[in-house]
């Protein structure tokens, strides 16, 4: 039997102390999480903030842990 992944995008938001967050939003497809960062953009920001799309099999998460 054949088995599947799903990923899911996350949006990852880096301040300009270097923490960052992972916003409890989630996108089916980097898409759009790159279309969210795009109207992001659109708005005056800070310097020194940055956004990013994780997909949910990145080191941000628990890689299948039986925990």
């Amino acid at each position: 039997m054949a088995s599947t992944a799903a990923l899911i995008w996350y949006l990852v938001v880096a301040g300009p102390q270097g923490g960052i967050v992972v916003l409890p939003s989630n996108f089916d497809t980097r898409e759009q999480c790159a279309g969210a960062i795009t109207e992001y953009q659109k708005q005056p920001t800070s310097a020194g903030w940055s956004l990013q799309c994780v997909p949910s099999a990145s080191f941000f998460a628990d890689n299948g842990s039986a925990d």
